[in-house]
């Protein structure tokens, strides 16, 4: 599960004092960009990294003192400096992080409890942080996607330009006014569908559970289709392919990948999906056997067939690793890398 998902449910269900710290900018290079997150506990444990952990020792001594004086802050540490005081000795990052930390007090617990609810329901939320000179926090909000009320504690207007654009997390201006602000696109979990509960498919549902995805496993067969085989999986499907389909109430930004070893399962699949909106359709197998499927048509663009990128994967625990690094490709934008031949 990834961090802002784990946090989330940390903060749902256990009452302990915590401070939330988030990357709010980045000069220079660094090992996690704006955005990424950390949950201090009041224990002494954490959830999540800001780095590759050169900064958490001191970040959550840092958090600590925040909960203590009950106000916001931000840390800057400088990656770039060589010398033996600084955060750069050793770290290599080239680079300057600024660390947002924020107690957690019992109302913005329930707000972020609504935000995990959003986000669970498959509801992209951006959270905007009102910051002073300093950068501590005075107002913040919270705007579902798809025109559900807002809420959080804010005064003045809102900017349209806060809203979902594709735009990365990062520090922008507020509406109309001097002040900064932090806004941090949260997404939900990817949705990744794996029709075909064989052997092979343990692994992918495995990592695939481990590097954020919500892994559902669909099959006909229910003696496979459960939590003995798959004890990552969020949700099992038991039916035939239109059931399955039918079933499934589709977000548009779907992971699918199909791999029943069966024939014509497979190719009423391939019907059934091939129309719909998909982040990513694959299929496993060779291409001429999905060019067999289609009846000898040319592969629809948008197909991935064979699935996952071309590393010479061999057993199910290279192909899972094959397909999950194309998986991460789709969802980061990322392009396809250039296939060198010998």
């Amino acid at each position: 599960m990834s961090g802002i998902h784990r946090i989330f449910q940390e903060i749902r269900h256990s009452d302990d004092p915590c401070v939330l710290a988030t990357v709010i900018g980045v000069e220079g290079s660094a090992y996690r960009k704006e955005g990424a997150v950390m949950l201090w506990k009041g224990d002494g444990s954490r959830i999540g990294l800001l780095s590759g952990g050169c900064l958490e020792e001191d970040v959550a001594l840092r958090a600590e003192e925040a909960f203590k004086e009950g106000s916001s802050r931000t840390v800057l540490y400088n990656l770039r400096s060589t010398d033996d005081l600084s955060w750069g000795q050793g770290a290599g990052c080239d680079g300057a992080v600024h660390v947002l930390l924020e107690p957690v007090h019992p109302r913005l617990r329930r707000h972020l409890c609504k935000v995990g609810d959003y986000m669970e329901q498959g509801v992209a939320v951006t959270a905007v942080k009102k910051l002073t000179p300093d950068r501590s926090v005075t107002d913040y909000l919270f705007i579902p996607r798809g025109g559900q009320e807002s809420f959080g504690e804010w005064q003045g207007q809102i900017s349209e330009e806060w809203m979902f654009d594709g735009r990365k997390s990062g520090i922008s201006r507020g509406a109309g006014e001097s002040e900064e602000v932090f806004v941090h696109h949260l997404q939900p979990k990817p949705r990744l569908i794996l029709i075909g509960a064989g052997e092979d498919a343990e692994p992918l549902a495995r990592f695939a559970a481990r590097t954020g995805f919500s892994v559902v496993v669909a099959d006909w067969r229910p003696a496979r289709c459960n939590k003995g085989f798959f004890p990552d999986a969020d949700r099992f499907l038991v039916g035939f392919p239109e059931e399955l389909v039918n079933r499934l109430a589709w977000r548009g930004d779907e992971f699918v990948v199909i791999m029943t070893h069966q024939f014509e399962r497979d190719r009423e699949l391939l019907h059934l999906l091939r129309d719909k909106k998909l982040s990513y359709l694959g299929i496993l197998g060779p291409r001429r056997r999905t060019s067999r499927l289609l009846a000898g048509r040319s592969l629809p663009e948008g197909i991935r067939s064979p699935v996952g990128l071309p590393i010479g994967a061999e057993g199910p625990e290279e192909i899972a690793v094959s397909i999950l690094a194309d998986l991460i490709r789709i969802r980061r934008q990322a392009p396809e890398p250039e296939v060198l031949l010998p």
